[in-house]
């Protein structure tokens, strides 16, 4: 069983000007920390972080649904989730870096959903901005460059190097989730 991670209270002195300022500590959860895998999936850093996850969602969920059902996509998105989360928490131990900031969004589920498109449906075509202009690409150059973008964003928290907040190592385990989990448990033939 693991028991929440509960930390004192902090004071902090701004550098600058010379202020205090106390930082409140971790306290217990009242529901399991497992659970919070799967809540913090629900929750974002921002009116831009939710809008940008539901342009995802909405430009290539619709297809994985169609393509499971309603019931087998939930499954498959939260398990995506659960997993891209899971692959943040290795990350950011084998890296060193700090265990105890909270991760939020469902991004790495979404990435999952990218991953299962890429594999069903690699030829269709949608809308991007690029540059000055509006063209249209398949899914397979889209989401390609996506994840290359993953990627090499992912490789600077090698450095140790401040990684903005975003967890790309979720990214990454989410879509490689997407990927197998496609194959593995559904039995989806591709259409184009």
């Amino acid at each position: 069983m693991v028991n929440d991670i509960v930390t004192d209270p902090q004071v902090f002195t701004d550098p600058n000007t010379g202020q205090q300022f106390a930082v409140p500590g971790l306290g217990p959860t009242l529901i399991p920390v497992y659970f919070t895998l799967i809540s913090s999936m629900f929750m974002h850093g921002g009116i831009a972080h939710i809008a940008g996850n539901m342009l995802y969602l909405w430009i290539f969920g619709d297809n994985i649904e169609n393509a499971f059902g309603h019931k087998r996509y939930l499954l498959f998105y939260l398990l995506c989730g659960i997993i891209a989360s899971l692959s943040h928490v290795f990350a950011t131990k084998l890296l060193g870096q700090n265990l105890l900031i909270p991760s939020l969004g469902a991004s790495g589920a979404i990435s999952g959903v990218l991953g299962a498109y890429i594999f069903i449906i690699p030829t269709q075509e949608s809308y991007h901005a690029f540059v000055r202009f509006i063209t249209h690409v398949s899914a397979f150059w889209a989401i390609g460059i996506w994840i290359v973008f993953q990627i090499i964003s992912g490789l600077g928290m090698l450095g140790g190097s401040d990684t903005g907040g975003v967890a790309y190592a979720a990214h990454i385990g989410g879509f490689l989730a997407g990927l197998l989990l496609i194959k593995l448990l559904y039995h989806v033939t591709r259409y184009a």
